[in-house]
């Protein structure tokens, strides 16, 4: 019985009907789409006469959106879908696929993840300074656990367990290539360096690991053909990433010194893609999200906790200032680099962490790349597309034929309107339908 139940799943015809569609890169001229399981089989041509007809008057398709910068959890992925958010790209965690194996086991109303594992950081440096100290799990990862299944929290505990058995430690260039050895056994999908002296994050001093180590680790890392991806938040700390060789940008520098310009080129001329995360350095400078917050879009579907969350803000870099950051990412976007949207929220919800929340934070980005000057259709490439190609995620962030079926539909017109992103009709995740 069970398996003529999945056959008919895997199956069933959909027709999304009268609609407009942003396949990812633009509006294109067909006005229906046709997905079979979990693929989209047709864009326009002919609608079978089995299928399901869903009218799309008066709304937009979507490829599902994808955040490329993340913490996550089997709660967080779970948000992130109900916003969307189909694919999270994990920055520093548990969701290699080893730990995707451990934790997502059976579950399967969750957005898909990738994961760098556990990023290559010094010994006490970031993102030591933003946790708790001691060896016990925090209290807000303990008051998360209750609220899930008991198969859940068998699931987060062995992760978490695996993850904490043995910190490892890099000093040397040996140690170096051995974390890139042990991310990649795990099954890494890419790796992470930490460049962070700490000024931005409130504080100053945080040790860092040396030019010699982290060039190997990326040289290293290279050699299994993984991207590398840097943490960085100042101007300085971005070109050391770009003369070290990474292949992105986790954030957008806050500073803004008179060599920006210089900067840009190097960005520009090394190929490597930004994911700014203008929601991160809009909290870093104190804005609480509380416009996200009391959205009813928003607001209905989060819990109390996260809404708290989004209405404040990490606060560690005050004398900053957003017109910085918006100057930062246009001259970087004007330059032909990749910028993509990506917003650095934390797994669970944590009270110094302020500004961000899974899913919806998404949104908030794509409206803050339009208020620095995008246009609606170059953020929403930013959330498609454009991470799905430096990703190498060939499979999503498109409305093609042979494409996986995560798919998006809102009311209204996001490309004229990005706010429209967040009027959430329905969501197909590997072709299942979420209701709104």
């Amino acid at each position: 019985m069970e398996k003529v139940t999945l056959n008919a799943a895997l199956e069933q015809v959909t027709a999304i009907t009268n609609v407009r569609i942003f396949d990812g890169d633009q509006i294109i001229a067909p006005r229906h789409v046709v997905i079979k399981g979990d693929s989209i089989i047709s864009v326009g041509g002919d609608i079978p006469a089995d299928a399901t007809i869903i009218d799309g008057e008066n709304a937009t398709l979507m490829p599902g959106l994808i955040d490329a910068h993340v913490h996550t959890s089997i709660s967080g992925l779970r948000d992130a879908l109900k916003f969307g958010v189909t694919t999270e790209l994990e920055m520093n965690g548990d969701f290699t696929k080893r730990g995707r194996e451990i934790q997502l086991k059976n579950v399967n109303d969750v957005a898909d993840v990738r994961s760098a594992g556990t990023a290559i950081t010094a010994p006490g440096g970031h993102p030591d300074e933003l946790l708790p100290d001691g060896d016990e799990i925090p209290e807000f990862v303990l008051k998360e656990l209750e609220k899930l299944s008991e198969e859940d929290r068998e699931a987060m505990l062995a992760a978490y367990a695996h993850d904490h058995e043995e910190i490892p430690q890099v000093t040397t260039v040996e140690e170096a290539i051995r974390h890139v050895h042990t991310q990649v056994e795990n099954g890494a999908d890419y790796i992470k360096i930490m460049i962070e002296e700490g000024t931005v994050m409130g504080a100053p001093g945080l040790p860092v690991l040396s030019d010699e180590i982290l060039r190997t680790a990326v040289a290293e890392a290279h050699k299994f053909d993984k991207l590398v991806i840097a943490h960085v938040l100042t101007a300085q700390s971005s070109q050391e990433a770009i003369n070290y060789g990474v292949d992105g940008l986790g954030h957008l520098f806050i500073d803004r010194p008179e060599y920006t310009s210089e900067l840009v080129k190097s960005i520009a001329g090394s190929g490597a893609f930004v994911t700014p995360c203008l929601v991160l350095n809009s909290s870093i400078i104190g804005n609480p999200a509380s416009e996200l917050a009391n959205d009813p879009r928003v607001h209905s579907k989060l819990s109390p906790d996260w809404i708290d969350i989004l209405n404040s803000s990490f606060n560690t870099f005050p004398q900053g200032t957003m017109e910085n950051s918006f100057k930062n990412v246009m001259d970087l976007h004007r330059a032909g680099v990749d910028i993509l949207v990506g917003t650095d929220v934390a797994p669970v919800p944590v009270p110094n962490l302020g500004g961000l929340a899974h899913g919806a934070s998404v949104h908030h980005e794509m409206q803050l790349l339009v208020k620095a000057g995008f246009t609606p259709i170059e953020a929403l490439q930013s959330a498609t597309s454009k991470p799905a190609r430096c990703f190498g995620l060939h499979d999503r962030g498109r409305i093609t034929e042979g494409a996986r079926s995560d798919l998006i539909l809102v009311n209204g017109d996001p490309t004229t309107n990005i706010s429209d992103t967040l009027s959430i009709i329905s969501v197909w995740f590997n072709g299942s339908q979420q209701l709104a």
